[in-house]
């Protein structure tokens, strides 16, 4: 084991994902699902969030059908999906997807279809964003694994 390389990455990894908070993509519920994450679980977190984001394009793919038609917008429909996707982000601790699914229920409270077309855009390049850059922080984890160095627990607060 280098010590050296460890300690980069491990020091890489601590400033990757204080970023990660600090630019709002999470918040602590994500904090908590690490912390569920073990030993005899090594992937839990990994497995959660790829979960997560199986759903995520599932109900954008849905929801983007559902307003495709101007004139028959089953509005109930696209809020039942953006119901599911605001209580599953939240669960993973997905805040800007969280967020934007917030402005979302309201344009479809008010049955405003251009509103959640656009919301339906945000919420999909959050999600993306959000996809990418924990595929990195995943990918730091692994390299940190193996250079012989445990995953640093890290204090959001």
């Amino acid at each position: 084991m280098n010590t050296i390389v460890v300690a980069q990455l491990q020091r890489q990894f601590q400033d990757y994902i204080v970023s990660l908070y600090q630019q709002g993509f999470l918040d602590n519920q994500f904090s908590e699902l690490r912390k569920l994450q073990d030993e005899g679980t090594p992937d839990f977190v990994a497995e959660v969030v790829s979960l997560f984001f199986d759903d995520c394009s599932k109900l954008i793919n849905t929801m983007s059908i559902s307003l495709e038609r101007p004139d028959n917008v089953d509005f109930k429909q696209v809020d039942s999906g953006v119901h599911q996707l605001k209580g599953s982000s939240s669960s993973v601790g997905a805040r800007r997807v969280k967020n934007v699914c917030i402005s979302f229920k309201e344009c479809c409270d008010v049955q405003n279809r251009e509103g959640c077309l656009r919301c339906l855009q945000q919420v999909d390049y959050e999600y993306k964003m959000l996809k990418t850059k924990l595929q990195d922080l995943f990918n730091l984890e692994k390299q940190i694994l193996q250079a012989g160095g445990t995953i640093p627990q890290v204090d959001i607060n």
